[in-house]
Formats: C-alpha cells, sequence, structure tokens
C-alpha cells in the first residue's frame, strides 16, 4: 500500500485485557506500515507517543501508535480526545480499520476520515457482551446497540473471525454478507512454540506425572469458570495424583473464583508474557469453557502453537477454532458431566504436540497480515454471483443435506442462505464457510404438514403466517439485493418465489418432491404447478421423474444431487465374503420410506439364519409413532434380537460401512434417492424399487437391483440373491464407476451455467425500464 492505513482500537494490551486488544496489537506489528490509536495507560496524557502500557507485565506500543486518553478518563473525555486524536492522525491515509464502535463512531462520521474507505472489524455484539456481564439499564444497552448499528453501517468491507460471527453481523446487525470476510486471526509462532514440558512444569511446581489443565480467560461469568471448577472437581478422583488445573487472568470473578477453589486448582491472576508460553507448554490440554460470546478464542491458537490443543464449548466461534484440529474437542456449554468426561478422555485421547503445532501454523501471522492488506486495498471486491438460498427447516434432511454437499463447489457464487429456524444445518454450513442467518417462520407455518394442505385444511392462523413471513422475506431480500433467489424445499419455493418476486429478484425453485397425488393432497398439486408456472423464473427438477410430475411449460431443468468427496477416500470393497450378512436401509423413519416393508421383506428371507438388519434413521418430522411402530413390527416378526434401530446418525459413512447390502424400500416413488447415491459411492450394493429416481440411478442387474414398489415377496428374494457374493462384487464395482456422474464439480456446473442463463434473461427484461 502506498498509503498507511489508520488502525482505529480500544486498548493496548496487556494494559487493557482480552481478545480484541490482543488481536488489535499483534494485527498492527504485522502490519508496519500501518499507524494506530487506543486508550492507554491511567497517567496518559492526550496524544503521547510509544508510552509503556503495562510495565512488567507488558510492552509499549510502538511509536507509530497514539495513546489518545487514559483509560481512567470520564467517558466524554475520552471520545472528544481519540477524536482529535483520530482526525489529526488521519490526514493522508486512505483506509480506517476500525475495531471498537465506541471509539469508532464520532471519527467516522466527523472530520476527515468520513469520507474514507472504512474496513470493520467485528468482535463481537458489544451490547449482548454488557448484558451477561451485568448491565441492566434498558436504556444503555439499546444506545449501545444503535451506536453499533450507525458504526456497521459505515463499513465498505467487514471482517470476522469465524463463520459464527459472521452470521451475527448479518443476521442482528444488517450488514449485508457480500462484504463481510471470515478471517480467522493470526498466532505469533515464534513467540508461541514448541518447547520442554518437563522445564516449563518446574517452572510452576508441577510434577512429570500430573494431569494438566490450563485455562487462560478473563475472569468474568461468560467465560464458564465456574463451570470448569464444578467438571474439574468430578474428574479428580480419575485423573492421576498431583493433577492441577491452572487459571491465568484477572477480572471481578476473581476473588469468588479464589473461594471456590479446591484441591488440585490454582488461580494464578495476570501473568506475563514469557509466563503465558510456559504455561501452555506445561499443560496437557487447553480449556476454553466459555458460556456465550466467544468470536473465536485466540488463546486456542496460542496454545496449539505451543503443541497444546483445547478442550471448547460449542459457543459462537470456538468450535471452528479447532473444528479442523479434531472434533472431539468441543462439548455442550455450561454442561458439566461433559467437560468432566472430555478432562478424563484426554489423558489419553487428544492430539499429539506435533499434529497440534502443525495445526497452528496455518494461522501464521505475516500470512494472516497479508490478507488483511488484500482487504484494505479493496481486494474483497467479489465479483461472483450473489445468491441467496432459502429453506424452511435447518434440519439435516435430505434436501437440506444435498444443498450442504453443493454449495462448497459453485465457485462463480457468492453464497447466502436463509433459514426459517435454528438446527444443525446452521453449523455445517459454518464449517463449510458459508454465511447463514434465521428469519423464524411461525411454528404453525413451519410444521404445516402436507397432508393438510387441501381445501380448509390450513389454518387461519398458518395462512396469516406464511403471508406475513413472505413479506418480512420479500424485505429482507430488497436489502441484500443478491443477483437470484434459490428455494431449496417445496415450502420455500411457495413462499420464496413469491418474496423474490415482490423484491424483484429472479428465482430459481428447485423442486425436490414429487407433484402428484401419490405424494400431495390434489388441491396442493394443483397450486404448487401454477405457482411453479407463474412465479419461478427457472426450475430445477432433482430427477426426470420429479419434473414429470410437474407440468410446467418450458420444462424444468434436471440436475441431479451430487454424492459428496469422500467417496474419493473409501477403497473397494471389503466385506464380500463377511458372514453373516447385515442388510440396512438409511433414511428418515416415514411410512411412505417404507422400513415397515424392509423389515417384512428382512424377515421372510432369513427365517432363522443369523443375518443381521440395520435401521438408520430418526423420525425428524414428526412421524414418532410410526418409529415406535417399527420396534412392534420386529417384535412380531421374531426378529427383535437380529434388528438394531441406529437412530439419526450424522456420520452417514460409517454406517455404510457396516453394511453389506443397502435396501431402499420407498412403497411410494421417491424423488430422487440420495442414499442410493451414497451406498453406490461406498461399495455397498443396492436394492431398490423401479421407480422414481431410484429407477433412473441404477440399471437393474449391472449397478444394482431393481424390485417392483411395494412387492414384500420380490424383495426378499432380492435379498436372498445378494448372498451371492460374486454378485455383490460386481455390482459394487460397477456402481462406484457409475457414480463419477454425480460428483460435485459436474453438477456445480450444470447449475451454474443456469444461474448465469436466468439472470442473463433478468437483465435483459429489465434494462428497457
Amino acid at each position: 500500500m502506498n498509503d498507511r492505513p489508520l488502525l482505529l482500537g480500544k486498548g493496548w494490551f496487556p494494559d487493557q485485557l482480552g481478545g480484541l486488544d490482543r488481536y488489535y496489537r499483534d494485527l498492527l506489528e504485522h502490519l508496519p506500515e500501518a499507524r494506530g490509536i487506543v486508550v492507554g495507560g491511567t497517567a496518559a496524557q492526550p496524544e503521547r507517543v510509544g508510552r509503556g502500557a503495562g510495565g512488567a507485565l507488558g510492552s509499549a506500543p510502538p511509536a507509530r501508535v497514539v495513546i489518545a486518553s487514559g483509560h481512567d478518563r470520564p467517558l466524554p473525555h475520552r471520545l472528544v480526545a481519540y477524536w482529535l486524536a483520530a482526525a489529526r492522525a488521519g490526514r493522508g491515509v486512505d483506509v480506517v480499520d476500525a475495531h471498537f464502535a465506541l471509539y469508532a463512531l464520532a471519527p467516522l462520521y466527523l472530520g476527515p476520515l468520513r469520507r474514507k474507505r472504512v474496513v470493520l472489524h467485528f468482535h463481537g455484539p458489544w451490547a449482548d457482551e454488557s448484558v451477561a456481564a451485568g448491565e441492566r439499564s434498558r436504556v444503555k444497552v439499546a444506545a449501545k446497540r444503535a451506536l453499533e448499528r450507525a458504526v456497521y453501517r459505515r463499513a465498505d468491507h467487514a471482517v470476522v473471525l469465524t463463520s459464527a460471527f459472521k452470521r451475527v453481523l448479518v443476521e442482528r446487525y444488517g450488514v449485508k454478507p457480500w462484504i463481510v470476510a471470515v478471517e480467522p486471526p493470526g498466532v505469533d509462532l515464534e513467540r508461541f512454540s514448541l518447547g520442554s514440558p518437563a522445564a516449563a512444569r518446574e517452572r510452576f511446581g508441577l510434577g512429570n506425572e500430573a494431569f494438566v489443565a490450563v485455562a487462560v480467560r478473563r475472569l468474568v461469568p461468560r467465560m464458564g469458570l465456574e463451570v470448569l471448577l464444578d467438571a474439574w472437581e468430578d474428574a479428580r478422583p480419575s485423573l492421576p495424583p498431583g493433577s492441577t488445573l491452572l487459571i491465568a487472568g484477572d477480572g471481578p470473578l476473581r476473588g469468588a473464583l479464589e473461594e471456590r477453589a479446591g484441591t488440585g486448582v490454582q488461580i494464578l491472576g495476570r501473568i506475563g508474557e514469557d509466563e503465558l508460553t510456559d504455561l501452555y507448554r506445561a499443560a496437557d490440554v487447553g480449556v476454553v469453557p466459555t458460556l456465550a460470546h466467544e468470536g473465536f478464542g485466540l488463546v486456542v491458537i496460542e496454545a496449539a502453537a505451543c503443541g497444546t490443543p483445547s478442550i471448547v464449548t460449542a459457543v459462537g466461534g470456538l468450535p471452528e477454532a479447532v473444528a479442523g484440529l479434531d472434533e472431539t474437542l468441543i462439548v455442550e456449554p455450561g454442561n458439566t458431566a461433559a467437560l468432566a468426561d472430555r478432562l478424563i478422555s484426554a489423558q489419553h485421547d487428544r492430539p499429539t504436540p506435533r499434529t497440534t503445532r502443525e495445526y497452528a501454523e496455518r494461522f501464521a501471522w505475516p500470512r494472516v497480515a497479508e490478507r488483511h492488506r488484500a482487504i484494505m486495498r479493496g481486494g474483497v471486491g467479489d465479483e461472483r454471483m450473489k445468491v441467496v438460498y432459502v429453506d424452511h427447516v435447518a434440519r439435516l434432511s435430505g434436501g437440506e443435506i444435498a444443498l450442504l454437499r453443493l454449495l462448497p463447489h459453485l465457485d462463480r457464487v457468492n453464497p447466502h442462505v436463509i433459514l426459517a429456524e435454528e438446527g444443525p444445518l446452521i453449523d455445517a454450513l459454518h464449517r463449510e464457510g458459508i454465511s447463514t442467518e434465521v428469519l423464524p417462520l411461525d411454528d404453525a407455518a413451519r410444521s404445516l404438514r402436507k397432508a393438510r394442505v387441501q381445501a380448509g385444511g390450513v389454518s387461519p392462523r398458518a395462512a396469516a403466517a406464511t403471508a406475513a413471513y413472505t413479506l418480512r422475506l420479500a424485505r429482507r431480500l430488497r436489502q441484500l439485493r443478491p443477483d437470484l433467489v434459490h428455494t431449496n424445499s417445496l415450502k420455500a419455493g411457495v413462499y420464496g418465489s413469491v418474496a423474490a418476486r415482490i423484491a424483484g429478484v429472479p428465482v430459481v425453485w428447485h423442486v425436490r418432491d414429487r407433484i402428484a397425488d401419490d405424494y400431495l393432497p390434489t388441491h396442493a398439486v394443483r397450486l404448487v404447478r401454477r405457482m411453479s408456472r407463474h412465479l419461478a423464473t427457472a426450475i430445477v427438477a432433482n430427477s426426470r421423474s420429479t419434473m414429470a410430475t410437474l407440468e410446467a411449460g418450458s420444462g424444468p431443468t434436471v440436475i441431479y444431487s451430487v454424492v459428496p468427496e469422500v467417496m474419493h477416500r473409501i477403497g473397494t470393497p471389503t466385506r464380500i465374503d463377511r458372514r453373516p450378512m447385515t442388510y440396512g436401509i438409511v433414511g428418515r423413519l416415514a411410512p411412505w420410506k417404507g422400513q415397515h416393508l424392509f423389515l417384512d421383506a428382512f424377515a421372510r428371507a432369513f427365517p432363522e439364519s443369523g443375518e443381521r438388519a440395520v435401521v438408520v434413521g430418526g423420525a425428524l418430522f414428526g412421524e414418532d409413532d410410526y418409529a415406535r411402530e417399527l420396534n412392534r413390527l420386529a417384535g412380531s416378526f421374531g426378529i427383535a434380537d437380529r434388528v438394531e434401530f441406529r437412530g439419526f446418525r450424522p456420520d452417514v459413512w460409517g454406517e455404510l460401512e457396516r453394511l453389506d447390502v443397502l435396501v431402499h424400500a420407498s412403497v411410494t416413488p421417491e424423488p430422487f434417492g440420495q442414499v442410493i447415491l451414497e451406498g453406490m459411492a461406498a461399495a455397498v450394493p443396492v436394492i431398490a424399487a423401479r421407480a422414481g429416481g431410484p429407477a433412473e440411478i441404477l440399471a437393474d442387474d449391472l449397478t444394482g437391483l431393481l424390485v417392483e414398489p411395494n412387492d414384500v415377496g420380490e424383495l426378499a428374494a432380492a435379498m436372498v440373491r445378494m448372498q451371492d457374493p460374486q454378485l455383490r462384487a460386481r455390482l459394487a464395482i460397477a456402481a462406484r464407476q457409475e457414480v463419477r456422474r454425480y460428483e460435485p464439480d459436474v453438477v456445480a456446473d450444470q447449475l451454474q451455467a443456469l444461474y448465469t442463463k436466468v439472470t442473463a434473461q433478468h437483465r435483459r427484461a429489465e434494462s428497457p425500464r
């Protein structure tokens, strides 16, 4: 950069303790061309430059950092002094990088900085954090939120540390997702490095045989340290003698924690940076037990750089901080038992120091600083197509899994997902770096079953809720101004296509359900067909079978779902000669999915042999009575001791590896049959009904066996036929070759070509206006 950026900070670490202040200092130190403004030590004078800010505990800021005021001065004095310092320092800079809304407000709106390009670093919801810290004044909280929104509206670009905080910035403060870059923080790999654990332990008086955990935190309620003390007390009897929990940091809870600290707990208070490195080296694990509002957790990668993995809670960005290392390090926030169990298992089950260090090396500060330079130059200007994906659920059901697998491969798309409920899909999307927000839909409308979508069957409450939601969604789309809206479910297609049309945005309606009388009530079939013809700019069907039920004038585009890249890590069949065999059915529990048919056929095929049956799936949409009926049926068929009901399992590949044959037994034609692709990719021979999507995916006796739908006898005969190991091997090998048609990059290119066509048509249609 020719001109230096100006970084508007809060305080200088460690004079001011906290992740924001440490991050700001490290970023500025790795941007030598930058100038900075902070509020400094208690005796600092306005415009004092380069003053030490922490005595023996810290280091003085460099000369290019202006200390505008002492942090003990009254707030009005600090604000005015900060504004004046920013106005003077801002001459000659092209870009302002703001880190704390309170101090940035006046400089960004008054004086020479108001015309500069602004990069916003979002470190967390200040107003909400103050509530968590005990603020009770609604007026003060509302004022803080209004101040934050005003600052965030000035951003040309925004930087967040995790996808979780991107969601907060987009959802709570209305910032457009297209300007937000997710950039994890950096770590100083020289300051934090591998060393001698024995020497480090000697410094803190710890034995080499002890199990040592360390928590480096601000001592405030939201950090969850009281939960950690309880968990440590529960875990201590299962740990070696002399095991110790070390808590470093300061804050208002220090006295209370010292009173509660039992045997094997030391409250260290504030420590110097050289001590901090040895503290990490001395530990077997770090612990970050946060209860709320955690942007990333810098301590996680600092400890990792010293070879120490951290157990973290599923709060904010913490799961993203360790997911690439070991997801078993994540525990439920506030769950004392879960934390205690993970501490106990960490004695033997944790990443090695070398593996942990290699993970930390991904976050080297020079690399992170260079990415920030690109952002400050305006380098995050994204030319990709802006697409909003709309879905009514956030569960890991078929259509949602298909979307999750496809989005990371759309290299010409900048995606943003709007969901109508909270759910596991959100975390899964965040792990893929996909931004999300939740626009809640009333449960009366969101949970409306298709059987009730008929004349007189929709309650006034559900109808009113859907209408109101459609208008809210349209208003949000106007704010976001995407190039395209893609609806991913049947319900989302109904309200999302209307909202998109109101907002003046072209819409692609992805139909993943058969629009026919055997799947939907007659009135719903007519409604959906009519809406799809008149509201959708384009229609995507997940199979030719689904396409045939739409009766759309111009005809939908058939784009199949994808099989994930994990298929390339699965080897050739290894289960061909294994006996007794295991037959399985995988999918959500619902009558039309045919789990009852599978159990009946299995009982007929193997009435007395040792073969086993596995039912994988949960009752995701209220079919709990059906789930109980399946257990009763297994008993009535005399196979209860040979049937295992696994429930919902997120790791489908692990389940498929246990099977010798996969059965797909839908009694109503399946729109597509994604699990069939998964079975083919995993080299598990498949039996499926000769109808709907499965009949398009499988070639009978070539890549699988097809049977007549709802025919128990033919299904049982096919199961018996699969006892032939040569047949299973031939089908599995051929299926592995065929499934390459469904690889993500192939499907992504087809969808992106459709997007390009649709947006070009929309621009031509709008140009005369």
